[in-house]
């Protein structure tokens, strides 16, 4: 098989799912939750989850395949973590919201997805191409939407409604950042309750 013919086959397989695949994205996203993505390597993480750097290639296609399919999985859990959050309470108005948000993001059982997430936000600052690309302005665009729908209908897509809830996860990232590098939740939510007393 020539050169070419062997780069089409590793694509084709990139794309096919199978019950085998979808195990070790499984595997390897519990890697990645407990270990990060920052530099990691094929072979610890294959040695880790049981399979080879080969087997990984073939399935993802490349180590930036799999951290895409790596990124697209905690991407998930946050989108389902959003719908959970739009279905309870949806009348709930921009304050309560930012309290729903925050208990989330600050319930320990989240913190390594967070972590995660943090991790690919800030790589795609860095404007590389590749599998962090846009990372950062998609979970800015996940979480506006959610506090938009908190917002009257009547006047969400006004300016002021914009910056008030461009304003309100600002400070909730900002505080997510302060409670992953400190652990110190309970001062931090001092003072974002102090923050969303203003926003009732």
């Amino acid at each position: 098989m020539t050169s070419a013919a062997q780069s089409g086959a590793t694509a084709q397989s990139a794309q096919t799912d199978s019950p085998r695949k979808r195990e070790l994205l499984a595997a390897a996203y519990g890697y990645a939750l407990a270990n990060g993505l920052a530099d990691f390597s094929l072979r610890p993480l294959a040695k880790a989850i049981g399979t080879s750097p080969r087997v990984l290639l073939f399935l993802f296609g490349s180590k930036d395949g799999l951290t895409r399919a790596l990124l697209a999985r905690a991407r998930d859990d946050e989108l389902a973590a959003l719908a959970a959050l739009r279905a309870d309470r949806p009348q709930a108005g921009l304050a309560d919201a930012g309290r729903e948000v925050w208990a989330w993001l600050v319930a320990p059982p989240h913190r390594a997805l967070l972590t995660l997430w943090l991790e690919g936000y800030a790589r795609s600052l860095l404007g590389e191409s590749g599998p962090w690309q846009r990372f950062g302005a998609q979970t800015v665009d996940d979480w506006l939407a959610l506090l938009a729908d908190r917002q009257p209908a009547g006047t969400r897509r006004t300016e002021a409604a914009e910056a008030d809830r461009t304003l309100l996860l600002a400070v909730l990232r900002g505080a997510l950042l302060d409670v992953l590098a400190t652990g110190d939740a309970d001062r931090v939510t001092r003072a974002v309750e102090r923050y969303l007393d203003t926003c009732a």
